[in-house]
């Protein structure tokens, strides 16, 4: 007998369920008799609990699971007969007006998953960077790792950009220090703009051993909110200034990179073939961008409130880990569902065009795909095929390279219908450094 399902909205559905009680109590039975054979209480023996006793303590617990079980094989039933693909997690209820005593009766509502219709691919505008990676972006990465691995050596001159200055300093308001306001030894390297303007203003100038006076007026939306708009003055001593000391690029210097040998031209054949793997990702990045903020203006379909709700949901559970990593306890409660509708709604809008797209037109990622992708990835590592065999010993390690496969042919998909133009673009503006 076919199962009536009411249509509510677009999405929505909703059909009863009837499981008969003398089922539900028959295996409830079974399953406590189960249990008692294993079941421990105190005064008996392993297997010897009265039937009885497990019932009473254990039933209600039982006589649930059973029914909970029991609804759940009904509702796959009913969706596998009527061949519905469930949005989200249904809404079980116990139907209120029920009336036949010997049937439990249940809803269920529930969401399906929407059509996708597409505009026409073919107005889509996609411009592909075309991208080299020249000497002069080899040799700018080099100096990149030199100055990773700068020394300082002190100077008797005034400090400049680029020179680390330690240093002691007070400040005060209104004549009272306040907290955060002074420190002993503390280093800055002059240039790296982590202090603010005035107080960097301050340190340049000061020659070991030099005082300074100067006034700097907090932000009015400093983090520090007791100081924030307020002016400070401050007492500056400069107990030590030092001067940068790249390393040479030499031998040495390769083999503190894992070189093997030392020679300075493999160093740049590595570092070109890493800068390599770096560009490709950065265009297909920006051209897959592209291509998925066109399809989400191309699509047609109605998102599922459920597939919203259960996205927000782990937004917000996502931030919550990352803040208690960081320390936060406080702005937890402040999160809300609500914050992330909009972001969770883009994301499970466009894991539902991606998914139509794979499943029309067959673009699911292979094996081959995969291990090409893993394969490219281990080789920025010491030992490729150790890294390669790690992640085949469990496949769910390799869940991030088949998401970019599929990806991939989805772009290389799109890209067929698409107006494609090109654009030369320099290495270092396609990874946002300044030319």
């Amino acid at each position: 007998m076919s199962t009536q399902i009411e249509q509510l909205s677009t999405l929505e559905r909703r059909f009863t369920m009837s499981i008969p009680v003398a089922a539900i109590e028959s295996e409830t039975e079974s399953r406590i008799k189960r249990l008692a054979r294993t079941v421990k209480m105190s005064g008996f023996r392993p297997g010897k609990v009265p039937v009885k006793m497990v019932a009473s303590t254990y039933g209600p617990q039982v006589r649930s699971e059973v029914l909970s079980d029991e609804v759940n094989k009904n509702f796959g039933a009913v969706v596998e007969q009527n061949q519905l693909r469930v949005a989200g997690y249904p809404r079980i209820e116990p139907k209120a007006d029920a009336a036949d005593a010997a049937n439990f009766q249940f809803t269920a509502t529930f969401e399906v998953f929407p059509e996708v219709q597409f505009a026409d691919l073919g107005a889509l505008a996609i411009e592909r960077p075309i991208v080299e990676v020249s000497d002069e972006d080899v040799n700018r990465t080099i100096e990149t790792l030199r100055k990773q691995r700068v020394r300082y050596e002190p100077k008797d001159g005034a400090s400049v950009d680029g020179d680390r200055v330690i240093v002691d300093f007070a400040g005060e308001i209104d004549g009272v220090a306040f907290q955060g306001g002074s420190a002993k030894d503390f280093a800055m390297v002059l240039g790296e703009r982590r202090m603010l303007p005035e107080f960097e203003t301050a340190a340049h100038g000061l020659t070991k051993g030099e005082t300074k006076t100067f006034e700097l007026t907090f932000p009015a939306d400093y983090f520090g909110k007791d100081v924030a708009g307020k002016t400070a003055k401050f007492v500056l001593t400069a107990k030590e200034v030092s001067a940068p000391v790249l390393p040479e690029v030499d031998s040495e210097f390769a083999k503190a990179f894992g070189v093997s040998g030392g020679s300075v031209d493999a160093l740049k054949a590595e570092v070109r073939g890493n800068l390599e793997l770096e560009r490709k990702r950065r265009v297909f990045q920006s051209v897959r961008d592209q291509v998925f903020r066109g399809l989400r203006t191309q699509a047609t379909l109605e998102i599922p409130k459920a597939l919203v709700a259960a996205e927000a949901d782990r937004m917000v559970q996502a931030a919550i880990e990352e803040m208690k990593s960081r320390g936060g306890k406080e702005a937890d409660a402040q999160l809300s569902p609500s914050t992330f509708e909009p972001a969770a709604t883009d994301r499970v809008a466009m894991g539902l065009i991606v998914g139509e797209l794979v499943r029309a037109n067959n673009l699911q990622a292979t094996p081959q795909q995969v291990r090409a992708l893993l394969n490219e990835q281990a080789q920025s590592y010491e030992k490729p095929e150790q890294v390669v065999a790690w992640y085949y010993q469990d496949e769910r390690r390799l869940s991030e390279f088949e998401a970019v496969a599929l990806e991939q042919n989805v772009v290389d998909f799109v890209l067929t219908k698409a107006k494609v133009s090109e654009k030369v673009v320099p290495f270092a503006e396609l990874i946002g450094q300044a030319a």
